[in-house]
């Protein structure tokens, strides 16, 4: 029996759509997503403690690296911050900021404005490139500054009074020495804690 038209054009058709389906199944998009690997490299921030009343802080920097650990430029990488406790907000007054990464793979979040909670402050960072994504945790701590504005009153006072005292004294030893100016031999001056005892002349 000879194969008919109908059955040679099947055949044909059958090849050709053999054959536009082998380039698909080698370029399978899931197995070039399994396949590609982001790394986040944290490079300052890490372990930073922030004084929050003297506005000491330290930057979060990361670097986006491939699975070899080079440098991946074009990456999109967020920076979250914590919805409550010790947190803040960014530059652009929301908690979340959407960085590119530079041609070293690298983004700064810059210009954090924190609050006054004392406590631990987790940054989370995002990164994605080509279908692969990658998450990272930054650690920090913010404190309450520990300069003397932060003094009670008590120790406020107690200053005050130390000050005063040491002008006093200032203020007698610049009377005796301008009593004194005339004489051959200077008068001396012992100066307790109590009240000052002036010797007599010898």
């Amino acid at each position: 029996m000879k194969p008919t038209a109908r059955s040679c054009a099947c055949a044909v058709l059958l090849l050709l759509i053999n054959l536009l389906q082998a380039p698909a199944r080698a370029q399978d998009p899931a197995q070039a997503q399994a396949q590609a690997k982001l790394n986040i490299v944290i490079v300052e921030g890490e372990g930073a403690v922030n004084d929050v009343k003297d506005r000491v802080s330290h930057e979060p920097i990361v670097q986006v690296e491939d699975e070899n650990h080079r440098p991946v430029a074009g990456a999109a990488v967020i920076f979250s911050l914590p919805n409550q406790g010790a947190t803040g907000v960014f530059a652009n007054g929301s908690k979340t900021l959407t960085l590119t990464s530079d041609a070293q793979g690298r983004a700064a979040a810059l210009g954090i404005r924190r609050n006054n909670v004392s406590g631990p402050m987790q940054i989370r960072v995002t990164a994605s490139s080509a279908g692969a994504t990658a998450t990272a945790i930054i650690t920090q701590t913010n404190v309450a500054s520990t300069s003397s504005a932060g003094l009670s009153s008590t120790a406020k006072i107690w200053l005050i009074v130390g000050l005063a005292g040491a002008g006093a004294a200032g203020a007698i030893v610049a009377v005796t020495r301008s009593g004194s100016s005339n004489t051959s031999m200077a008068t001396p001056i012992s100066i307790t804690a109590g009240t000052p005892t002036v010797g007599a002349p010898k």
